[in-house]
């Protein structure tokens, strides 16, 4: 073993890299197209919509660490490699025999089956190859596949995996552009005699249309990349904005930092994508946002349009094999008047380059420097619920993420038994426990969208337990556990049979939770069995349920 090892650090030069399954790989995704508050981290390699596939690990290293049920990943291997790369395979089924010894092992030490196990070089060495897993639909998974992503081990930035696995994916297909907006800056610029954005489709990749514009005016453009043996839409590699030869814009998507993934809604157009589900990545820069794969001239990419002449713009979109199309098209810079920037209420702007705070009646509200892309006027409300714990308030009218976490305090308006039991509780259609701490008739908590309701909520409800099939636990040596909650949700459970803690596993997409008795410590006896079992909430109320099970 520690041979295997000593021949990895003295090979960190030649490493090679190879398919994590063993047939031609197809995708479902891509790296870095753009989502909802985050880019998507890594590829998603088909596995024929089922489970069971067999992954390998795709190059020499050691098993680091393995998750289940943490970041939306599910069941999880990551493998660090001696060149300075972590890789990653996610929504797997299960692991290998070694690899499940090692996880089970932490589990029942840990008497909790979340797991985040680590581990030495020593532990657990694999070679370019090996076996660890069997694909599946776990965590966060809308069917069958296997994600898996790249990331620096040192710095953790995500980097493309297609950079690796180039050669075993075929593409021959150029991108595809659809459409462009124009983004006349407010009270700077106008296009085509308006002031707000504009979008306008593709038909050829050189328009023949000309368009007219005075002053500076930003440019977005949605596409999307193609391969030849999937009908699937990827985001785009490179892309680069150039006015009469000169670049203004470029973007190359890799060496994304994890905790920039908000600014994904910075980038690309947030609003247009919640209306139309069409996202139009910016060709310019908003002040507050620090992507590094983000590239702009002095102008942070807008145009200039300061002389009455012919402005020939060109788009060239690249994907990661080198495939690349140009679309074109012509600005005629005409000289006009241009509206003055709209006046803002200033009591309720919130300026991108500083912390921001205000107070509405019975609420106050603080954005810290660096959560805003650009500044923005809140749009609050409030709704006045007498003889609830709070009024609710809501500080935009549509959703608005910030690029991480502000705080919120709302003044409780009853007095309350049991003050561990409060939490705020967000809505923009779905209710989700924000936590919260209670301090001098104040509850305080984290919060990230600008356009949910906010309010006081009190969980002394604990959670519900239900059996399931219970009949034939005696007969089939599985017990199965309903577990929900409907306040602030489950914050743990365990489970003993006679004392001793024996594990439950969450079953895929179910609300339930299983044992298999031959799995764990108990030895089959045939005789009857005391069975406890524990959940928590995330307001420390507790539900135990017992039970009499011979096996």
């Amino acid at each position: 073993m520690l041979g295997l090892i000593c021949s990895l650090l003295l090979n960190v030069n030649i490493l090679s890299y190879a398919p994590p399954v063993n047939y031609q790989i197809s995708l479902a995704g891509n790296f870095g197209e753009p989502r909802p508050n985050h880019f998507h981290g890594g590829i998603d390699v088909k596995t024929d919509g089922v489970e069971g596939k067999k992954v390998m690990t795709i190059a020499d290293g050691f098993v680091s660490r393995v998750t289940i049920g943490l970041l939306g990943f599910g069941n999880a291997v990551y493998v660090q490699h001696p060149d300075g790369h972590t890789s990653v395979y996610c929504h797997l089924k299960s692991f290998s025999p070694r690899i499940s010894a090692l996880v089970k092992r932490w589990q029942y030490k840990h008497q909790c089956y979340i797991a985040d196990v680590r581990l030495s070089p020593s532990d657990c060495p694999v070679a370019q190859g090996d076996f660890i897993a069997i694909s599946g639909n776990t965590g966060a998974s809308e069917a069958p596949h296997l994600h898996l992503e790249m990331h620096n081990t040192k710095t953790w930035e995500m980097v493309d995996p297609l950079d690796f696995l180039k050669p075993y994916v075929k593409d021959g297909f150029k991108p595809l552009a659809h459409g462009f907006m124009a983004y006349p800056k407010s009270g700077e610029g106008i296009f085509c005699n308006g002031t707000g954005k504009s979008s306008y489709g593709f038909p050829s990749p050189n328009l023949t249309r000309k368009f007219t514009a005075w002053g500076k005016v930003g440019f977005g453009i949605w596409a999307n990349d193609y391969m030849e043996i999937t009908y699937n839409r990827y985001g785009i590699r490179h892309t680069k904005l150039s006015v009469d030869g000169r670049v203004v814009f470029e973007s190359d998507v890799s060496g994304i930092p994890v905790q920039d993934n908000l600014m994904v809604n910075s980038w690309g157009d947030y609003e247009h994508y919640c209306r139309y589900g069409v996202w139009y990545m910016k060709s310019f820069v908003e002040p507050g946002n620090r992507l590094p794969v983000l590239h702009a001239d002095h102008n942070h990419g807008y145009i200039d349009f300061n002389q009455e002449r012919d402005y020939h713009i060109v788009y060239t979109l690249t994907d990661f094999a080198g495939n690349s199309r140009d679309y074109t098209f012509t600005v005629t810079g005409k000289r006009m008047g241009i509206p003055k920037k709209k006046v803002f209420n200033p009591r309720w702007m919130m300026h991108w380059n500083q912390t921001n705070s205000m107070d509405m009646p019975g609420m106050q509200l603080v954005i810290p420097y660096g959560m805003i892309a650009d500044d923005v006027e809140l749009q609050p409300s409030i709704i006045k619920q007498p003889g609830s714990l709070s009024n609710k308030y809501k500080f935009y009218s549509v959703s608005n993420p910030m690029l991480g976490w502000g705080e919120i305090s709302i003044c409780l308006n009853k007095k309350v038994k049991d003050t561990s039991k409060l939490y705020i509780e967000s809505n923009n259609g779905v209710d989700h426990f924000m936590g919260g701490t209670f301090k001098s008739g104040w509850v305080t908590s984290k919060i990230r969208e600008l356009g949910a309701n906010y309010q006081i909520v009190e969980d002394v409800t604990p959670p519900t337990v239900n059996p399931v099939g219970q009949g034939s636990w005696n007969t089939s040596h599985k017990l199965v556990i309903g577990l929900t909650d409907s306040g602030s949700g489950i914050k743990s459970y365990k489970a003993y049979i006679d004392g001793q803690f024996v594990l439950f596993a969450m079953v895929p997409k179910s609300p339930w939770v299983e044992c298999k008795l031959k799995e764990t410590p108990i030895a089959m006896t045939g005789k009857m069995h005391n069975f406890k079992f524990i959940a928590v909430d995330n307001r420390n109320n507790i539900r135990t349920f017992s039970a009499q099970v011979r096996y």
